[in-house]
């Protein structure tokens, strides 16, 4: 499917994955990458670095997020979102890069707005998408869908975006369309910040290095402080069950002892048949799994 073809070709072929290949991603399981030529950016106002809408050449649209990169949150519209930006800023040393608080919240913001344009220029001419259909709501409110994206020029955007320093190497990863595992691309992107970070690219150019390690330490500590308090906290309350193919990540962190690193883990491993295979997930063992049980149930076997 990765062959070069003409743009009828394409509309044929295109047609031809409206018509089955999302069942037969179903069938075979998260495994199974799609390969879609031809695609086309879907301007949106909501739309950042790793997220946004695109159009098939038979007319579908879908909203991508990235695969194992996360760009700095372009718009902030609840504490979700307003805590992840908090995240990142101190990831990137940014958290004090303007005199007060607030002043420094928008900059960071204006550095969101900088992955935003550059994505619109990669992607302003037709692209690639590889995707699984895998379900990668990182909110509850959105459909959205994991996938990787080969710009025009042959490149992968996340990679583009990480070597110019306006994302990170973060979040929910996989085999990619090489066969690379999902651990060697997370790996390579990881290669990718180093350079950017050490050119002073994007991002970095603005990284208060000196402060860097205490920003860190103080996520850390917040994280592992919310988490204990989600762990110490009362049972969910009656009624309160999940299906871990289709929770967001926000859903799977209400579950006693998930923070961000098991969520992502357990997206990654999606889609499930039974409750069960969760105990092939890193950091599931038999006594989480006998926890999570009871809030767990697959509605519907893929």
């Amino acid at each position: 499917m990765n062959g070069s073809c003409g743009p009828q070709a394409r509309v044929v072929r295109a047609v031809i994955l409206a018509a089955g290949i999302l069942a037969g991603a179903a069938a075979t399981g998260a495994d199974a990458l799609v390969t879609i030529e031809g695609c086309t950016l879907v301007p949106a106002d909501w739309a950042d670095g790793d997220s946004f809408r695109v159009r098939t050449p038979a007319g579908e649209e879908h909203t991508v997020r990235l695969y194992a990169v996360d760009c700095l949150e372009h718009h902030v519209s609840d504490e979700t979102a307003a805590r992840r930006l908090r995240s990142q800023r101190r990831y990137f040393g940014i958290a004090e890069a303007k005199p007060d608080t607030a002043a420094s919240i928008e900059f960071a913001k204006q550095l969101a707005a900088e992955a935003t344009a550059e994505t619109r220029r990669l992607l302003a001419k037709p692209f690639i998408l590889h995707t699984s259909f895998a379900d990668g709501r990182g909110d509850a409110r959105f459909r959205r869908i994991y996938g990787f994206v080969t710009s025009a020029d042959g490149r992968d955007l996340a990679e583009q975006l990480v070597s110019k320093g306006l994302a990170r190497a973060f979040g929910v990863a996989r085999s990619t369309p090489a066969g690379d595992s999902g651990d060697e691309y997370r790996e390579r992107l990881a290669d990718f910040e180093l350079q950017a970070a050490s050119r002073r690219l994007g991002i970095w150019a603005h990284t208060d290095w000196d402060r860097l390690p205490a920003e860190r330490r103080i996520e850390r500590m917040e994280a592992r402080e919310l988490q204990g308090a989600i762990d110490g906290a009362a049972a969910p309350p009656a009624g309160f069950v999940i299906d871990p193919n289709t929770a967001s990540r926000g859903d799977l962190m209400r579950l006693p002892g998930v923070g961000e690193t098991l969520a992502n883990r357990i997206i990654e491993r999606r889609p499930y048949r039974r409750v069960v295979d969760l105990l092939e997930v890193e950091g599931i063992g038999p006594a989480k799994f006998r926890e999570l049980k009871p809030l767990l149930r697959i509605e519907a076997a893929p």
